[in-house]
């Protein structure tokens, strides 16, 4: 074949314009399928901090918010819970909670930053089921010794009005109470640890 007639630098304008065209292209196929890789805005904000005002909170009152994709619970304990509380320990599989999982400033009897405010992650140490709200005392379906408390009616685990674990049931461990911080006396933040507040 003869290529004396072919002019070089065209040869290698389409070369170079080709190879151009073929990397935009590229770039065009690529970000949309690297930016489907990214978290979308949902699932960012399913891990974001939330806020809870509990301004509105009576005595004895649960309230429920979704941190996480996870249900977190918020009670406003009475005295009398708080009574009550100090004479579970000995039926309790981890009174002082050494085993279980929350913030420095939650760790105490209580498992509270204020006494009175209980913010904890409703689901069951156990696999995972979430517990009812069973206020009541000594109930007929759980018997004398129920002082109020959480009861797990996938397997039969007790907690107290301070998420922890009675002896003798299936769940492990304490329930799981959440960083928070107060912003206010009446505003929450849920997923965010305090580094200034002393525990009760």
């Amino acid at each position: 074949m003869n290529n004396e007639g072919v002019d070089k630098s065209k040869r290698q304008f389409l070369t170079s314009a080709l190879t151009v065209v073929g990397a935009v292209g590229t770039g065009y196929l690529a970000v949309p399928f690297l930016s489907q890789m990214q978290p979308s805005v949902k699932a960012m904000a399913a891990g974001a901090p939330v806020d809870v005002d509990i301004s509105k909170m009576e005595p004895g009152q649960l309230i429920r918010v979704a941190w996480r994709g996870k249900p977190v619970w918020i009670l406003n304990r009475t005295s009398d819970v708080l009574e009550t509380l100090k004479a579970l320990d000995g039926k309790l599989r981890d009174p002082l909670s050494e085993e279980s999982k929350q913030p420095e400033s939650s760790k105490n009897p209580v498992r509270s930053i204020k006494p009175e405010i209980f913010v904890a992650v409703g689901l069951c140490t156990h696999l995972g089921c979430s517990p009812t709200f069973r206020p009541e005392i000594a109930p007929s379906d759980l018997g004398e010794d129920w002082k109020g408390g959480f009861f797990c009616p996938c397997h039969g685990s007790w907690f107290d009005l301070a998420g922890r674990v009675f002896q003798g049931v299936p769940a492990p461990t304490n329930l799981e109470i959440p960083p928070y911080r107060y912003v206010t006396d009446t505003l929450l933040i849920i997923g965010e640890e305090s580094t200034t507040e002393k525990s009760a």
